[in-house]
């Protein structure tokens, strides 16, 4: 008989699943990275850096011992490499081959994007592959005669385009500077290059994210891919799964149909906690913004690519999650060259829960996020509700 499932029960899976419960699943240091990584499926770039940038701040938000060094060098070794997933990421070097059918269909012109001038693309590709590793900024202070074809945008599309193509990968980075190289040079000589058949990848992708969220929709697992003979392999793939009792199907408060990991519908913990976590704006967690406004309703919406007025929160707010619970935003910005970090607007959305009961830790998570963002003090500017305001400071500037 399958077990009824609450709200809850969904919340506590896909926390647990996602390495943002209490207990820590992906152990510690370098490693850690690694596995998270691994289980994640990937973790996405972004250049951004009003606080801690996306990909360092989703790793320190799971490792509590995170560095950013981390990342640069899991790189240079070679256990992880830079593609598309959703978006720009950084993903485990085990899982190379699923991204082969994205670069072949680059390849074969079957997408619109990076129109690249083919001359271009081959100046370009001979210049790394004899010189060797190249910044972008080297084509950029290129100098050309007068009349030449030759200018740093077409280069720098060339080199998109190879890039999404899988011609060039990058080897390493400098700040957020990429450093491009030939891909047979930046490859591990073990790395497995066949094509993943479409039964193939739809199972990896289902595998994915039932790994990495303990439960999924058809409509996450294929987002952003409009491919419908990829679809129907991923539906196969899920009917396989519940027959075979592996995943459980379910519909729960207008959530539905959502395939959940019947191994974690029967595991008992403890859902209670006292932590708080400031998630990124791109965290794994968020980033299918429908999905988590149904499992935890709270409706996410990052602002800064809005203008000034339209925005209702601010710039770049953070979710705050309180065990389960998303409890409100902050709108931060770390100011690095006075080392002080300023909560700009706080936003406290769910009321019913006393503030005495988890202002102690927000003080603690928020201390804990400034020295990660290389501040040693706290600025709170605004709060809102504003009567929750004294409280705030007389745990902040105690």
């Amino acid at each position: 008989m399958e077990k009824t499932l609450t709200l809850q029960d969904l919340q506590r899976i896909t926390l647990e699943s996602q390495g943002l419960s209490q207990v820590p699943i992906f152990g510690t240091g370098k490693n850690a990275v690694l596995n998270a990584l691994e289980h994640l499926g990937y973790v996405q770039i972004d250049s951004l850096s009003v606080v801690e940038r996306a990909h360092h701040h989703t790793l320190w938000s799971r490792i509590d011992d995170y560095k950013t060094h981390y990342l640069d060098d899991l790189l240079k070794e070679r256990k992880i490499f830079e593609y598309w997933f959703h978006a720009a990421s950084f993903l485990p070097m085990k899982d190379y081959r699923y991204v082969l059918p994205q670069m072949l269909s680059f390849k074969h012109n079957q997408s619109q994007s990076y129109n690249a001038d083919p001359k271009v693309m081959q100046y370009v590709i001979d210049t790394i592959r004899t010189e060797g590793p190249k910044k972008a900024k080297y084509f950029e202070n290129e100098r050309k005669t007068a009349g030449s074809w030759w200018n740093w945008k077409p280069a720098k599309l060339a080199l998109e385009r190879l890039f999404m193509q899988g011609d060039l990968m990058i080897s390493g980075r400098d700040g957020m500077q990429k450093i491009y190289d030939i891909s047979e040079r930046v490859l591990p000589e073990t790395t497995d290059l066949t094509i993943p058949t479409p039964a193939e990848l739809a199972e990896y992708l289902v595998k994915t994210h039932l790994r990495a969220y303990g439960l999924t929709t058809l409509k996450q697992i294929t987002h952003l891919r409009s491919d419908n003979v990829l679809r129907k392999n991923v539906e196969q793939v899920l009917q396989l799964m519940v027959e075979d009792k592996i995943i459980q199907k379910t519909e729960i408060n207008g959530v539905s149909p959502m395939y959940i990991r019947k191994d974690l519908i029967e595991k008992e913990t403890d859902s209670s906690t006292s932590e708080i976590k400031l998630l990124s704006p791109f965290d794994n967690s968020l980033i299918h913004r429908d999905r988590f406004k149904q499992l935890f309703n709270f409706d996410f919406r990052l602002e800064c690519y809005l203008p000034k007025e339209k925005r209702q929160y601010g710039y770049f707010c953070l979710p705050i999650l309180y065990g389960n619970i998303f409890i409100g935003r902050v709108d931060c910005k770390a100011h690095r060259n006075i080392k002080k970090f300023e909560l700009i607007n706080m936003h406290i959305e769910d009321t019913h829960i006393d503030i005495e009961s988890w202002v102690a830790v927000f003080v603690e998570a928020i201390e804990r996020f400034a020295h990660f963002n290389s501040c040693d003090s706290i600025i709170l500017t605004k709060v809102n509700p504003s009567k929750y305001t004294k409280i705030l400071k007389r745990a902040l500037y105690k």
